[in-house]
């Protein structure tokens, strides 16, 4: 391959590069949102529907589409928009609302972390002082986790036997105390819901932690399922996954994402845990001990509807609703941890976010830990970045010999490629040695990408004066602008030799392309890329100083 190849091949993956970021930032097709309202005048279906046919045994075909597109009705209650709260929670760091149906109808985060407002661009500081944009961009008191109207809440039981499913539905939960405060220690509560032949108890233990133990007693037994609630859905965002996940007993992860559940539903009878996801928040039930036999139906439009089987008179279950933070699932239970999901590189990407994790531990700042992370890849990654820079230069160095050999057999593409090969063994040169470290980095952008986008641990991470959440694009541009001006500082002194006036023109716009392409990404990302344009521009200078050493030295030169 010759130089001419070398650098189209440069310049191609690079575009490349850019297209794909863009279109898996802007044109990525939106996952179908949970109704967040419901018509009040839908008919119920039959009440075969409310349970997944996986459950009941029978036939997916006798299960027809409009029976689907209505079945989400029939699960919820009859006065869903006036709830009856019966207990209210209160801990130091989340509320909790439970309604008479024995159900828990909302969770509240009260940390900072979650409640203070978004960033306000330069665009919208400029917007609000000519008037153009109103309101104010307010502190929350509380951030509610779960949707108003949801379709299905935490704790919701189904019998599978119709007749207790119909009189279930009508007969409310009462409850031994109606305020709890959970400061330091658990504390528990009994709902009960008599049916006249059979009585439901459930004993809920509620823990600081926002996690909580579910103890269900039945008078006699029946088969029944329960939910562990639609997904959150306090992040608006649609680029991360949503919907139900499960991690098998083989540790195997099985995912089923909003749109793409079978009304029929999936069964999976060795779960660890079934949890309901957004890109930050979940819902989960987990039992490690006694794997779970879990079944997955669907909503209309393909939404999961996730449950627990459950047939003993006595059973327990455990339960979580929060953020996805990592070092809080991980003390609840280590298999937990894969509830946070970076997408197809996750199995990279959740060891890039443990390095980075452990040196937060250390510096107490995420933007210090990305510096040091970045240091430590480009260390890592120095071997090859430095051999890569080398051949570049000799490349460079044979360019003269490379555009003789050119005109010599311009008219023969064999000999001019056998030729060129023949030059670059005699001179130890590797035309695709610079190709090399740029292809390692780009999985390791993609990696650190999804690390920042979908770690909850950085939601409001502050850095410099001028960002104050790290997850999101800076506000005012100057990171995106030092990586656009460091990505020409590197591309100045890196040695090439375009033949094409075309090409040259073309690398030399590469970095306003990338400039106004990822100006709207998280700043953490930018502040990585541009930590590593300003790394590889110290490590190319002193290549280019040791090269230029070896040469009046006579070790290193164009007829060695």
């Amino acid at each position: 391959m010759d130089k001419q190849s070398n650098l189209r091949l440069i310049l191609a993956v690079a575009i490349s590069f850019v297209v794909i970021v863009v279109w898996s930032k802007f044109f990525t097709p939106e996952p179908i949102r949970t109704p967040t309202t419901i018509e009040p005048n839908l008919t119920k279906n039959k009440m075969e529907s409310e349970v997944p046919s996986a459950v009941t045994n029978t036939s997916s075909q006798q299960t027809t589409q409009s029976q689907a597109d209505s079945s989400s009705n029939s699960l919820l209650p009859d006065s869903l928009t006036q709830k009856d709260i019966i207990t209210r929670v209160e801990g130091s760091q989340f509320d909790m609302d439970i309604d008479s149906k024995g159900t828990i109808v909302q969770v509240y985060l009260k940390a900072d972390k979650y409640t203070q407002p978004h960033q306000e661009g330069i665009f919208t500081h400029i917007g609000r002082l000519f008037g153009m944009v109103g309101g104010e961009n307010k502190k929350l008191e509380r951030l509610p986790l779960l949707a108003n109207n949801s379709s299905l809440y935490p704790l919701q039981i189904f019998f599978v036997d119709n007749h207790l499913r119909e009189l279930a539905n009508s007969v409310p939960y009462t409850a031994n105390i109606d305020h709890l405060v959970v400061d330091n220690e658990a504390q528990t509560l009994t709902l009960t819901q008599n049916l006249g032949e059979i009585v439901v108890e459930k004993q809920l233990t509620i823990y600081p932690n926002m996690t909580y133990k579910i103890t269900i007693n039945l008078s006699k037994p029946a088969q029944y399922i329960i939910s562990n609630g639609m997904r959150p859905n306090a992040d608006g965002d649609s680029y991360a996954f949503q919907g139900v996940l499960l991690q098998k007993t083989d540790t195997a992860i099985e995912k089923v994402e909003d749109g793409d559940a079978k009304i029929e539903g999936q069964n999976y009878s060795d779960a660890l845990y079934i949890a309901s996801v957004d890109r930050y928040y979940t819902s989960l039930f987990f039992n490690i001990d006694k794997p779970l036999s879990v079944v997955v139906g669907a909503f209309a439009k393909g939404l999961p509807r996730p449950f627990v089987n459950l047939k003993e008179q006595n059973e327990t279950l455990y339960g979580y609703i929060g953020p996805k933070d990592y070092n809080l699932l991980k003390s609840i239970n280590p298999h937990l941890t894969s509830v946070v999901e970076y997408g197809r590189i996750t199995f990279f990407a959740k060891y890039i976010f443990t390095l980075l994790d452990y040196l937060y531990q250390y510096m107490g700042n995420w933007g210090m830990a990305i510096i040091v992370l970045t240091l430590i890849i480009r260390i890592i990654l120095f071997p090859l970045s430095f051999k890569g820079m080398v051949s570049m230069q000799k490349l460079k160095d044979l360019a003269p010999k490379m555009k003789e050999i050119q005109q010599k057999h311009k008219g023969d593409p064999q000999k001019l490629q056998a030729a060129m090969m023949e030059l670059y063994k005699k001179h130890g040169a590797n035309p695709l040695g610079g190709c090399l470290p740029l292809l390692l980095q780009i999985p390791v952008f993609f990696a650190i990408y999804r690390v920042l986008y979908n770690a909850v641990e950085l939601k409001n991470a502050p850095f410099f004066a001028w960002i104050h959440d790290l997850s999101v694009m800076d506000p005012y541009f100057i990171l995106p602008v030092l990586m656009g001006v460091s990505m020409y500082a590197q591309q100045a002194i890196t040695p090439t030799a375009f033949s094409d006036p075309m090409q040259a023109k073309v690398f030399k716009w590469l970095p306003v392309i990338f400039t106004i392409f990822l100006i709207t990404f998280p700043a953490g990302l930018i502040l990585y890329w541009t930590i590593n344009n300003i790394i590889s521009i110290v490590q190319q200078l002193a290549i280019n100083k040791i090269l230029d050493i070896k040469k009046q030295k006579g070790k290193y030169s164009q007829h060695k």
